[in-house]
């Protein structure tokens, strides 16, 4: 087995320990950072990902593969600038205000970061005022993801939404929601850009954003 079959099953098999061995051992081999995350963690988060859409979702098992995509984006992340590998696209991510859920946003996060992107992520119980805030103090964002789990943050969401589109600022910006009370109707209702099922189609779906 390869150093890149290795990393990718310690990955797949959510062993954080492992994930980081196996990464600092390839990297004193000489293996490239990109080939270590576009042939071994990218496809490992992928997988985990899958299993998690058709599993009704092992929660245990696809954070472990998320802690261990996490420590091994640490340990790369340094070498992949070095390599000058530039982010995709910059993304601002959270769960709205009265909502303290954040599962779903961190698997969005990892795989946002996987798939190449800059994600400054703002955590839960995000105010409208907070998603503007951050967008304009980093002008290069051009996304911005919003998560609720709650039937109850549902109007935040509306809110912040409507926030984005009133801002003559903000007209560029892409907003993708998600999160397990939102569907299409609703993503639809509230005028963002997009609404995705999964992490693992947050990030296929980011992309088609990009210019």
């Amino acid at each position: 087995m390869t150093m890149i079959q290795k990393i990718r099953t310690a990955i797949e098999n959510g062993r954080p320990k492992e994930t980081e061995k196996l990464i600092m051992e390839a990297l004193s081999q000489g293996v490239k950072p990109s080939a270590m995350l576009e042939e071994a963690m990218i496809p490992a988060m992928r997988s985990a990902g899958e299993y998690y859409k058709n599993n009704d979702g092992d929660i245990p098992r696809i954070l472990a593969a998320a802690r261990s995509m996490r420590k091994g984006l640490d340990i790369l992340e340094p070498y992949m600038e070095t390599e000058g590998v530039k982010p995709l696209a910059t993304i601002v991510l959270g769960t709205v205000k009265g909502d303290l859920h954040d599962v779903g946003k961190n698997l969005v996060a990892i795989m946002f970061r996987s798939a190449g992107f800059k994600v400054i992520d703002l955590g839960v119980d995000v105010s409208e005022k907070e998603f503007l805030k951050a967008v304009r103090r980093n002008p290069d964002v051009s996304m911005v993801c919003i998560s609720s789990l709650l039937t109850t943050a549902m109007p935040e969401m509306r809110h912040v939404v409507k926030s984005f589109r009133e801002s003559k600022d903000m007209a560029h910006i892409k907003i993708m929601v998600g999160g397990g009370s939102i569907d299409q109707e609703f993503a639809d209702q509230i005028g963002a850009d997009a609404y995705t099922e999964t992490a693992v189609d947050a990030a296929e779906k980011a992309k088609t954003f990009l210019v």
